[in-house]
């Protein structure tokens, strides 16, 4: 446990963070530029939730050393980690409904804050093409939402035994 919470006070911890964040929104870019599926309104938030998750791993590799950028890097990791799998699970919902299937949708307007409307600034990564209940793409017999809810649960997992280490090891002399 001490040498998860002392890696976690280095950059390489929260460049690893957004790398991985980054690497999955790359994919995700893949899949819509060149595989040429379209991005469903969910898809979008997932994304921004991952965007999220990068962002947070930026603000901790500024200064690991600092309790500040630390905490607001541990808050924004979590907060986008959990949006990202409420989101996901939804996006399961309606891709598998178990209710009636024909009040299950989901509109074509991300619904962005107007003081951000990252759909309008850069269309190519967050404009929403696609339907949330389309299943487009499957790996080992998941589609990219069900991988979603394993990857967003990993970041849960992954803070949860960051902030354990950091708090068992405060606790010794």
């Amino acid at each position: 446990m001490r040498a998860l919470s002392l890696f976690a006070e280095t950059r390489w911890s929260w460049l690893l963070l957004a790398v991985s964040a980054l690497v999955l929104d790359l994919v995700a870019l893949y899949f819509q530029h060149v595989m040429l599926l379209e991005p469903c309104v969910k898809c979008i938030h997932e994304r921004v939730a991952m965007f999220g998750i990068m962002f947070a791993g930026i603000i901790g590799l500024l200064n690991p050393k600092s309790i500040y950028l630390r905490i607001a890097g541990y808050g924004l990791w979590l907060y986008s980690a959990i949006e990202g799998l409420r989101i996901a699970i939804s996006h399961v919902k309606l891709q598998f409904p178990s209710d009636n299937p024909f009040f299950d949708s989901c509109g074509m307007d991300p619904e962005f804050p107007s003081w951000a409307p990252l759909d309008y600034w850069l269309p190519e990564i967050f404009m929403p093409r696609g339907m949330c209940d389309e299943v487009q793409w499957e790996f080992l017999g998941y589609t990219m939402p069900q991988w979603l809810v394993v990857c967003f649960s990993v970041y849960i997992a992954i803070w949860l035994a960051v902030i354990a280490s950091r708090l068992f090891s405060a606790r010794k002399p």
